[in-house]
Parts: C-alpha cells; structure tokens; sequence
C-alpha cells in the first residue's frame, strides 16, 4: 500500500528520501501537521468504494438482472443466468477487494492518531475509514452471507488466518453498530463544495437503512432457503421476525426528519450534476464520456458509441404510460402501433428507442432492421432493439461527446423514499406508502390523474402495493446495480430469471411508419443455490474454518 503514494510530490522535509522509498515512519508522521501522506492515504481507502459502470468484463451487472443482456454473446456477466457461475469463476467476487479495503481502513486507524492533524479533520477522517470499512463488510454480506469480521486487526501473514465465518446475524449488526457509532462523528450536511463527495452522517444513516431492509426482506428474515440450521445461521436471520421491517421504518423516518436532502424537479439532473439534492453519497470520478461511449448506439460517426448494453423488452414494458397507468391497462392510452408514444418520462430518459434524438441525426437512432444502430452482420450492436441511455448527458443535438460528470451514485433519496414505502406497506401502514410512490412519480413527470394519485390503484391491498413498490424501484433505481439484489432479497429471482428474455424486432415499412414484433433474446436459468454467491474456492482451500455455501463446491 505505500507504494500507491511513490507519485506524490513530496514536501521540502521528504525531499532527500526518494519517494518511492517511503516508509511508514514517513506517513504516520508526528511532525507533520498537515498530515499529507495520512490524507492520501484516506484517499487511496476512498477508491475501495463500490463502483458501477460496466464493470463486470465491460457490462453493467443490471444485465444479469433480467432488465437487460450484454451486446456481447458469451460474456462474462451472463455466469449469473446461464448456470456457469461456480467458486472459481465469479465475475464479481469482491472478497478479495473487500477484505484489502478493510485491511487498509485498520492500519489507517491504528496509525492516524501518530499524526497531528487537528482534532476535528482526525475525527472526520477516522469516521470515513470506519464508514469504507463497514460498507466493505456489506458489499460481501449481501453476496455471501457471514463472513469473518476481523474487528480493527491488521492481520499480517504470521497471524493465525484460520477464521470461521461470522454469522449473518453478527456481520449485520457489526456493520449497523458502526453506522451508529459513526453517524455523529461525520461531516454534517449541506457540506462545502469542496468537501462534495466527502462520507457524511446521512452516508452512514443509507448504509444502515440498506442493511436493515435486506435484513428484513425474505431472502434474509428467516434464514434464506437452506434447512440447515448453521446454514441458516450464516445466510440470514434464523428466524422470521417482522418486527425487523419497524427498524427499517424509524431508520428511514430519522433521516428523511433532518430535511437536508430532496428530489430535484430534473430526473436526468440527478444522473449528471454532481451537486444536487438528491445524491446522499457517490463515488467520485474524473469528467469522461466513457459511459456514453461504452452504452450509447453505435452508428453514428465520428462520436460512436460501443453499444454494450441492450435493456430487454421485460424492462421497457415495465414502465407505465405518462398517466401512471400500466401499459396492460386498457384505459391507459397505449398503442401497439406507437409503442413509445406517451410514456412516463423517465422511459426516454432511460433508454434508446427507435427515433431517439442523438448527436443532431436527422430521424435520430435507428434500431429498426437494417438500420444504422442495428444493421445486422457480425459487429457488436443491440440484441434487443433498445440500447442504455441512463447517467447520459443530453448529446440530442451535439455532433460529438464532451466531458460530462459521471460519478456513481451509492446512495441518493429518492431510494429513501422507496424503502420507506416497502416498509410502511409491511407492517400494515400501506395507506401510508402511497405519499412517497407518489413523490418519485410526480418528480419523474407523471401526471396528477384521477384523485391526484399519479397512475397509482386507489385502495391498494397490501400485496397490490408490494407489486406496486417493486415495480416502482425497478424503474426508478434501473442500472443502479439494484434489480440484481433486489430479486434476490425479495426471492423473485427464481421466477423472473428462468424462462426467455424478450426484445424487439422492428421492421420499417415506409418513411415513417414501422412494424413490432417480439424477439426471442436470451433464455435465462437460475438455480436456488444462486441466491447466495459461493465462497472463492481459493479461500476455502486455504483457510479449513471456511464454510461453503450450501450449493456450492
């Protein structure tokens, strides 16, 4: 690790010690009021944060979600829904990841005190390392299960490394425990410009919003789907308590009273501002245009995009008309002939249709057979007829890409909002749900309707507003890196990922007037065993107090 800082240029005290020769004795420095090396130290901690665009061999994990597959065929992403997944190849195993963040955030703690930085940036910076290290024990949690919680050690290679996993039970409440802990020693909000990006104690509240609604869904509120009573023990709570999903309220509830954050009247604002009222915690990146490049369709020249990912026709007809109504509502408007006519807002936000505005072409993309975005033959394009368009800047009129704000959002209110509904519906509150459903859809530009309701059942029993809420965060929160866990959390993935995965065959017909057609895409298989990822064979091998996943060799 103290190798990352042999780029920094040194201050006049460090000068006659090369910098790629510095030690700990130089970071961990009792003279060094300023504490530069302790700072980039935080910063290189920083960048264990979770990311998200196209990371799993150059796709979106959403694309093993049913929302959408990989333009690219065999892909690696697609392990999750063809049965290859097994301990030796798991395109997102982050154990290894999770656990050197961890390391890293303990020998930052045991050493920061050395350095005499002042008492308030000391207690900010200790609270942000605890915060990565909490979030790090959750990014394995909701992939494994338990695992070993190793407390502030900074275990080295003489330490004795056979360690038993933890319990699913004692891994959450470490990490809630932290949140806790830390929330009051974090900056508080609104932050300085400067300080955008920074943890802050509204971080710390989402982190433990998140864990206790996982906590509280099926997958983990009763202890998954093993019989085994330490499998139970390892991979959710061994009993059902619905008491759990009251926590998930007051939690929620505690951050929304502090009236520091807010949904902005611009949806796509969200995705490219990166200041705005809504983002609780993202992780911060350079300006780039690589996920316009990496998503976008891949006809227009020079400024052409790779076209990775195709979302699927499952997710297109999950988003309601600009009334609120479902398509498959009769009374909603929709038209088969003009299936893109008239929808809630943040379907064209969302994704690339056929007649898209895009880099100023006359016509805009052309998904149709044989068109520009999809013509067919061996290049890479749309296996579906659609192609992403979400966290894009608006490019409709331009000719090339500029350099846009693409941080990654981990945490922003609107998911708030929804976990509260999911909430406030499970414990028998459901009236009470509609406000928030009613504030996302409002902000996403849905009209007020009937009763002000936005689209929305009135009277909804509380299974019709469960379906409501899930549907309402699958379009919300797409390519967020949250439909993949929440089909699993919610046990739905068993029914959503076995079968076929539809796209669109689109013929044109005259200048412009076209045909549809569904399109077989993917068939897609999901086995129970998948709703806990194996343990990395090599830790297993090495480390005997390690116990499999049920399923799993």
């Amino acid at each position: 690790m103290i190798l990352m800082l042999a780029g920094l240029v040194s201050c006049s005290k460090y000068e006659p010690e090369p910098l790629n020769n510095v030690t700990e004795d130089n970071v961990w420095d009792p003279l060094d009021k300023n504490g530069d090396f302790a700072k980039q130290m935080l910063t290189d901690i920083y960048s264990y944060l979770p990311d998200g665009y196209n990371r799993i061999g150059g796709d979106l994990l959403d694309d093993a979600s049913g929302d959408a597959v990989p333009s690219r065929f065999t892909n690696t992403v697609e392990y999750f829904t063809n049965g290859r997944l097994n301990s030796q190849n798991n395109p997102d195993n982050c154990w290894t990841n999770s656990y050197r963040a961890i390391r890293a955030a303990n020998d930052f703690l045991a050493h920061i005190d050395i350095v005499p930085v002042d008492a308030t940036t000391k207690q900010y910076w200790k609270a942000e390392a605890r915060f990565i290290r909490a979030i790090s024990y959750f990014e394995m949690l909701k992939r494994f299960g338990g695992v070993p919680l190793i407390g502030d050690q900074v275990l080295t290679a003489t330490d004795n490394l056979q360690l038993p996993r933890n319990t699913y039970t004692e891994c959450a409440a470490y990490i809630v425990n932290e949140c806790d802990a830390i929330k009051p020693l974090l900056r508080v909000e609104p932050v300085a410009d400067s300080d955008i990006g920074r943890i802050t104690r509204c971080a710390a509240m989402a982190l433990k919003i998140r864990v206790l609604l996982y906590g509280a869904s099926p997958l983990y509120n009763g202890g998954g789907l093993s019989s085994d009573p330490i499998m139970k023990a390892l991979t959710g709570y061994p009993t059902y308590d619905a008491t759990r999903w009251n926590k998930v309220v007051t939690a929620c509830e505690d951050l929304i009273a502090l009236n520091v954050y807010s949904l902005p009247t611009s949806y796509t604002s969200v995705f490219t501002a990166r200041k705005n009222t809504e983002v609780i915690l993202a992780k911060e990146r350079a300006k780039t245009f690589d996920v316009e490049s990496n998503n976008s369709p891949i006809g227009f020249s020079p400024a052409t995009g790779l076209g990775y990912t195709s979302p699927t026709q499952e997710l297109v007809d999950a988003f309601p008309m600009a009334n609120g109504l479902a398509i498959t509502d009769p009374t909603s408007g929709y038209n088969a002939a003009a299936p893109y006519t008239g929808r809630d807002p943040r379907f064209a936000a969302t994704i690339f249709y056929n007649g898209t505005p895009w880099l100023n072409r006359s016509g805009g993309v052309q998904t149709f057979t044989g068109g520009l975005d999809r013509p067919g033959g061996t290049a890479v394009q749309t296996r579906t007829g659609y192609y992403m368009k979400k966290f894009m800047a608006d490019f409709s009129t331009q000719t090339s890409f500029s350099n846009q704000d693409h941080n990654f959002i981990l945490f922003r209110y609107a998911e708030v909002l929804l976990t509260y509904a999911e909430a406030l519906n499970e414990v028998g509150r459901t009236s009470e749900a509609y406000t928030q459903l009613i504030a996302i859809r409002k902000r996403a530009g849905i009209t007020a309707g009937t009763g002000s309701l936005y689209g929305l059942k009135a009277a909804m029993s509380q299974t019709e507003m469960r379906l409501a809420i899930q549907n309402e965060r699958r379009i919300e929160m797409a390519f967020e890196e949250q439909r993949f866990w929440d089909i699993r959390r919610w046990k739905i993935a068993d029914q959503v990922l076995n079968g076929t995965l539809h796209g669109v065959t689109i013929t044109k017909t005259g200048t412009s007037t076209y045909t549809y057609a569904p399109l077989n895409v993917s068939t897609v298989s999901f086995a129970n065993r998948n709703y806990t990822m194996p343990l990395p064979y090599t830790e297993v091998v090495t480390d005997l107090n390690l116990l499999q996943n049920e399923g799993w060799q």
